[in-house]
């Protein structure tokens, strides 16, 4: 029963709905006559996309021997939106026009850089072959010297321990390092640390911190890195100018530190080859570590500021300089770390000797003899700093004499 109500009311519904329609046709009257409606004409069509027929192309084009050769306006002719000519002298390197003078934007009419092969890479265009010297060599090469060199100082400390003295200390107190040469070491130290970390992260901290901190975390504290890399980074040049300038005379070569090279400074003889106030393998540091690979890192650092006056700043003279700053930057935070080791946990009353200034005659004697010969023959004053009111020097008496 139910469904024949159903279909009762459909079929009544389709005959309501035509008996509407017809009724509201056009032309149509009241007794019922059909009249013709009035011819309507179409709508004209404005602006809009209008695509390619496509049985207007020629299907064959790439067939013409002249193919490759065409200008946009032929090639338009026959694959309509195709600007390939036009892309690949974009990719060749070829230079469009711009309004800009050369001397002050060289390559503003340039898209693409042209074609080099820096070292390490393919023979391609400059902003490729950086890519691939960076992500091929530089930060795969650069994390496995930052590594082998922590884990050669862990070894060496796990299995030799930290060097200590052999004899009882004095109590007799000798002036290491003036106030102002720890000043000034300390602010270096400092900045070079700063720079290192943001440096470290800035590098390859996507491949250790990110997976931990996430992308918001992450991208929010090498931006603030990035800030304070930035501003250190000039703090660090007018530092290392104060290093060299205030430790260049102590840091000059004599033939004692050939000795102490071929002796790899007793290392494995178990007596410390004699030294002046800084070793060979300090002077190393010194002459290797600021001052040669510390020029190339400043220099680096502050074209890649934008700091150097007198250069346009392409993008090829800023990919040469960010490959040159990572490679010094490297090859200095690898040899500061020995030198760090060597200061903090590798050496006994090293780093009380930066920290306070003063080393006991024991430490200078067993450390650098020849520097301690010096002092006691009165050549160096054990107390070099001009202010000595608060401090607990007492000068070293000459062999034999009773303190």
């Amino acid at each position: 029963m139910r469904h024949v109500l159903t279909t009762a009311s459909l079929v009544l519904a389709m005959a309501l709905g035509v008996g509407t329609a017809a009724a509201q046709a056009p032309g149509a009257s009241v007794s019922g006559t059909v009249t013709e409606a009035p011819a309507t004409t179409p709508a004209p069509v404005n602006g809009g996309i209008r695509s390619q027929n496509i049985f207007d192309v020629k299907p064959e084009a790439s067939a013409d021997p002249n193919y490759l050769n065409q200008t946009n306006g032929e090639r338009a002719k026959v694959q309509p939106g195709n600007n390939a000519p036009m892309w690949r002298q974009v990719g060749q390197g070829t230079t469009g026009y711009s309004s800009l003078p050369k001397s002050e934007a060289p390559e503003a009419g340039n898209l693409i850089q042209p074609f080099v092969q820096y070292p390490g890479s393919r023979y391609t265009n400059a902003g490729e072959a950086w890519r691939q010297v960076r992500n091929d060599w530089i930060i795969p090469y650069g994390a496995a010297l930052l590594f082998v060199t922590l884990l050669a100082l862990a070894i060496f400390y796990f299995t030799r321990g930290t060097i200590g003295l052999h004899g009882s200390e004095t109590g007799r107190k000798i002036e290491r390092f003036t106030p102002f040469e720890r000043a000034t070491h300390w602010s270096n130290a400092i900045a070079f640390v700063t720079l290192a970390i943001s440096g470290i992260v800035m590098a390859f901290g996507k491949f250790f911190l990110l997976p931990i901190l996430g992308g918001a975390i992450f991208g929010y504290l090498t931006y603030a890195l990035k800030t304070i890399h930035n501003f250190v980074g000039p703090l660090f040049v007018v530092t290392t100018i104060f290093m060299i300038v205030t430790f260049i005379r102590s840091n000059w070569p004599t033939m004692a530190d050939l000795k102490w090279l071929r002796h790899a400074g007793g290392l494995f003889g178990g007596k410390e080859v004699p030294s002046h106030r800084f070793n060979a393998g300090e002077k190393a540091v010194f002459w290797g570590g600021v001052l040669f690979l510390g020029t190339f890192v400043i220099g680096s650092g502050l074209f890649l500021d934008k700091l150097l006056p007198g250069f346009v700043y392409t993008r090829g003279e800023m990919q040469i300089a960010h490959m040159v700053h990572a490679v010094a930057t490297l090859c200095m935070t690898a040899m500061i770390m020995g030198h760090i080791y060597i200061g903090t946990l590798g050496m006994s009353g090293a780093y009380k000797a930066m920290r306070t200034g003063y080393v006991d005659e024991t430490w200078a004697k067993e450390h650098h003899e020849l520097w301690y010969d010096d002092i006691v023959a009165g050549k160096i004053p054990a107390q070099r700093s001009t202010d000595a009111r608060s401090t607990p020097a007492r000068s070293v008496p000459a062999e034999g004499t009773p303190s």
